[in-house]
């Protein structure tokens, strides 16, 4: 729907609810199409309330049990905090392993591998709407699965997709088969016949 449809609405005194209804209706095919597939989707990268297991081989102390915050940190301990937002555990890793090396451990050896990952949205027409847990390899049909399925109204052929890690969190139209990522918020349109 564009300007012109919205303002001739407006002045035809059609409701503001019949005119957010038709709009909703609409977002599905004037969405732009993702570009990105399975296959284009980069390794994780960690972000707020990650649950991390940090292992400094050979140093049990400096070994845990960790959670990125709110500013994207993890507190460790001897070096205090380091910043884990937007980065692969292996960055992180190396980061660990450098600032540990520069006086506090001899050749430092670390393994960071995530617990638990950050949620992941879906909305719309399936049976159980909510927040659920991300899984590893997640594409927008395991997660419509995981949401207990679509309803009798569903449109199956595509979803609306809006990616958390996107700062402008534009509404993407996106096939069944395209990748799922933590903070992202699928929605699954309805169909009108």
């Amino acid at each position: 729907m564009n300007r012109r449809h919205v303002i001739r609405a407006l002045g035809q005194g059609i409701g503001l609810t019949a005119l957010a209804v038709a709009m909703v209706g609409c977002a599905g095919n004037d969405a732009p199409l993702e570009t990105a597939n399975v296959g284009q989707i980069s390794e994780y990268r960690l972000g707020a309330g990650d649950a991390l297991r940090v292992i400094v081989f050979g140093e049990e102390q400096l070994s845990g049990e960790f959670r990125v915050d709110g500013t994207g940190k993890v507190a460790m301990p001897l070096i205090g905090e380091v910043s884990a937002k937007d980065r692969s555990t292996r960055d992180l890793e190396k980061e660990i392993s450098t600032r540990l090396a520069a006086g506090y451990v001899k050749e430092p050896k670390v393994s960071v591998e995530v617990l638990n990952h950050r949620p992941f949205f879906i909305l719309g027409e399936v049976r159980n709407p909510g927040q659920y847990q991300y899984v590893n390899g997640m594409t927008a049909l395991s997660a419509v699965a995981m949401a207990g399925g679509y309803t009798y109204r569903a449109k199956e052929d595509y979803v609306l997709i809006t990616r958390g890690a996107d700062p402008k969190k534009e509404i993407r139209r996106a096939p069944i088969t395209t990748s799922v990522m933590p903070d992202d918020v699928v929605r699954v349109p309805e169909r009108y016949f």
